[in-house]
């Protein structure tokens, strides 16, 4: 089973129908995402954190960011 932190050191996000559908807003909220947490030091600690601040900084709900997340996982649970 693939976890999160998994997909964001190997940025498999980016290549997929899951990030493809997204909007725009979203794809550059989720590209934020993938750098706070890909810099800072614990990945798991932090990634909460990361959703929270870049979903305010590009008024996007916090929801919809983690929602990408759960069916980015699914997508490449299933190939």
């Amino acid at each position: 089973m693939q976890k999160v932190s998994q997909l964001i050191q190997t940025q498999q996000a980016f290549n997929s129908n899951s990030y493809n559908n997204l909007t725009p807003v979203l794809k550059e909220a989720i590209n934020d995402v993938m750098k706070l947490v890909k810099n800072d030091g614990n990945l798991l600690m932090n990634f909460e954190n990361a959703i929270e601040k870049v979903a305010e900084f590009h008024n996007v709900n916090k929801d919809d960011i983690e929602e990408y997340f759960d069916d980015e996982l699914k997508e490449q649970i299933e190939e």
